[in-house]
């Protein structure tokens, strides 16, 4: 059976700071955005049109799913963005506000800096070593 990863759904505070951050901040393309009724959108952005995998904006619908915003993984990184121009994209992200947590540093696996989203998610930009130049 082939299957692949589509999506993950992403808590933010509202749709429109959702959008702020991934369309207007990171440079999302946003792949769908339609009304559901009762306030509700179906909104689900991408690092590019042809991305592999996607996130579908989410607002909380209660207090318990408030309180897990900026910490849906338990305070380890939980979003992996790979780039095919790391120095370009960190210092564009950079201009744009965007908090990170550490010096970027080489690993075995690649180029990688540790940043926030707005509500204190953690994420790793990062350029693999075994295929500098693309994004894989």
């Amino acid at each position: 059976m082939l299957q692949r990863l589509a999506a993950v759904a992403v808590l933010v505070p509202s749709y429109d700071e959702g959008l702020a951050f991934f369309r207007d901040v990171l440079g999302f393309a946003v792949l769908e955005d339609a009304p559901l009724g009762s306030d509700k959108r179906w909104i689900v952005v991408a690092a590019s049109q042809r991305a592999g995998a996607a996130l579908v904006l989410a607002v909380p619908s209660d207090e318990r799913q408030r309180a897990r915003l900026g910490d849906q993984t338990g305070g380890r990184v939980g979003f992996f963005l790979h780039s095919a121009d790391f120095w370009g994209d960190y210092e564009t992200m950079r201009s744009r506000g965007v908090r990170f947590l550490e010096t970027p540093r080489r690993e075995p696996y690649g180029l990688v800096a540790v940043f926030l989203d707005p509500w204190g998610g953690k994420w790793d930009l990062l350029q693999p070593a075994d295929r500098p130049g693309e994004i894989p």
